[in-house]
């Protein structure tokens, strides 16, 4: 595990971000059809699959169609990018690892640790993460090419690294990237007897406004301050009470997932590069809104593992007890998509359905205040992201 985190947390050096000449897309085919007139005439659909369409764009044009998208279609991502037309061609084979990464079953989905469990997520504490979601919506951008981006990420990692000073089974570090300077974050739990397998529970570190990029107001409360408050009160209860897995568990803040899942693509590209042995991931992406009135926890069903998200949808009933359901968040809506292409198990419980999704993101109004004031909702998904790793990883 230590070759496995040390392969990943070195890359090139900070000094020299280039930014490659030309990215290749895979796009969501419904959201390339509405953003096509804002795209140069030039650029053409050069392969089609699985309800996706691979382009070519300029990395400039790249962050243009992700504001189009936030601005006019007011969604998360809808595409992946890729450094080659070969990586993004296999990534929409429908016999590739996206497809096993859907359809398989990775490991027994029993649930039988309510003894461990069931205290944890009592202790879920809602003013400690709405205190997290403040100090990372007081950054003024957390954009992936900011000076501020790069200072947010080290701010979660001295917060995940304090909170388990007290043990030496865990490994809290940045992750760079060589093309942009913002990093990802990874905090690793040893296993205390199947080390070699892991449990991953992530969310994006990255925000963004519209055209502004990194000039503009980024609080991204909801996006994904929310998401990162809720893993990082996960891993104070786990801290607090001493837990220690059988099998190895990761938490992860991942850079640049606005412009097309950057930072999580590198990372799960590495994990499938190396062999290593993935049992069950859960993106946390958006919790802080309570968008559709009949659902409190709605599982993405597109792009996700079923048999694992039947298992959530199970310990949402014995440990969460709220109303939930499903809906579809299109092509390469958040990282889970990352992991789902390189063939490992990936479910995204989502604060809304899409068509109740909080339009306030990507602006300067995506505030604790314009999403209800407190983190009463994200306390459901961090009581469920607590039970998810006790369940999976003993």
């Amino acid at each position: 595990m230590k070759n496995l985190i040390a392969m990943i947390a070195l890359t090139l050096s900070a000094n020299s971000f280039a930014a490659p000449k030309a990215q290749w897309l895979t796009v969501d085919n419904d959201v390339l059809a509405k953003i096509r007139p804002k795209l140069n005439k030039s650029v053409q659909t050069l392969f089609s699959a699985q309800g996706a369409s691979v382009v070519k764009l300029s990395a400039e044009e790249v962050e243009k169609l992700s504001a189009v998208i936030h601005d006019e279609l007011h969604r998360c991502g809808g595409f992946i990018t890729h450094e080659t037309f070969e990586e993004a061609q296999s990534a929409l084979s429908f016999q590739g690892d996206m497809y096993f990464a859907k359809k398989a079953v990775f490991t027994d989905y029993s649930i039988d640790q309510a003894s461990l469990v069931a205290p944890l997520v009592a202790q879920v504490d809602e003013p400690s993460i709405r205190s997290m979601i403040e100090k990372l919506a007081s950054f003024n951008t957390r954009f992936y090419k900011s000076e501020t981006g790069v200072k947010s990420s080290e701010f979660i990692r001295d917060t995940w690294a304090d909170l388990a000073k007290n043990r030496n089974d865990v490994k809290v570090e940045l992750v760079q990237h060589k093309n942009w300077p913002q990093a990802s974050i990874v905090m690793t739990i040893q296993g205390s007897e199947k080390s070699e397998e892991i449990v991953i529970v992530g969310g994006h570190a990255d925000s963004i406004a519209g055209m502004f990029g990194g000039a503009g107001r980024a609080p991204g409360a909801d996006d994904n301050a929310s998401g990162i408050a809720t893993i990082t009160e996960v891993i104070k209860v786990l801290m607090a009470n001493d837990y220690k897995p059988k099998r190895t568990v990761q938490f992860m803040g991942y850079a640049a997932e606005e412009v097309g899942l950057l930072g999580s693509k590198d990372i799960a590209a590495s994990y499938k590069a190396k062999g290593a042995n993935v049992i069950g991931v859960m993106q946390l992406d958006m919790t802080l809104n309570k968008g559709s009135a009949d659902q409190d926890i709605v599982m993405m069903s597109d792009f996700t593992n079923g048999a694992q998200n039947e298992f959530l949808g199970k310990l949402i009933d014995e440990y969460v007890k709220v109303k939930w359901g499903y809906s579809r968040c299109g092509y390469g809506c958040s990282d889970h998509a990352s992991w789902t292409a390189n063939g490992y198990p990936a479910s995204i419980p989502f604060e809304s359905t899409m068509e109740d999704i909080n339009h306030k993101i990507h602006t300067a109004n995506d505030t604790l205040q314009n999403a209800g004031g407190d983190a009463k909702h994200a306390a459901k998904f961090a009581k469920l992201a607590t039970a998810f790793v006790v369940e999976l990883a003993n």
